[in-house]
């Protein structure tokens, strides 16, 4: 029940998000386009997320997604939160994620152990959440993993 309501609290406030707070235009590449993309690259493993979880590009998150796939972070509700701790462990500071942490933390209190290991992670690794990763997708993404220690 937790999972659903924190669910249905996400997809609102993303809504709202980016009608209000992403200015970003979406990028012009199709999931089915990271398809052929070598092995090794980011953008083919963007594709694999997307076929492992059967998702699709939602505009201007892709870069969201990113994320998951660097940091090997799956798509659960807890996973997201651990996501979010990871992020702020890595600099980044926004409204929306501060009602995910608070949240997630008050919905998942058993997981705290593991939310401060996701933050002392974003910690160690060199800041990268803001970078431009739609420049970046023939890059391998291991290189992308071990130049930025996102472990």
């Amino acid at each position: 029940m937790k999972d659903l309501l924190l669910e249905r609290m996400y997809e609102w406030s993303s809504q709202y998000y980016l009608r209000y707070f992403r200015k970003n235009n979406p990028w012009s590449i199709t999931s089915r386009e990271l398809m052929v993309y070598p092995q090794e690259s980011l953008g083919f493993h963007l594709y694999c997320f997307h076929l492992k979880y059967n998702l699709e590009f939602k505009p201007n998150l892709e870069e969201h997604d990113i994320i998951h796939v660097l940091t090997n972070t799956g798509v659960t509700v807890s996973d997201e939160v651990s996501l979010q701790y990871y992020l702020l462990g890595n600099g980044k500071k926004s409204p929306f994620q501060f009602l995910a942490l608070i949240a997630g933390t008050a919905f998942y209190p058993s997981h705290i152990k593991t939310f401060l290991r996701f933050y002392r992670r974003g910690r160690k690794a060199h800041q990268f959440y803001n970078l431009k990763f739609e420049n970046m997708l023939m890059l391998s993404a291991h290189t992308l993993q071990t130049t930025f220690n996102i472990h």
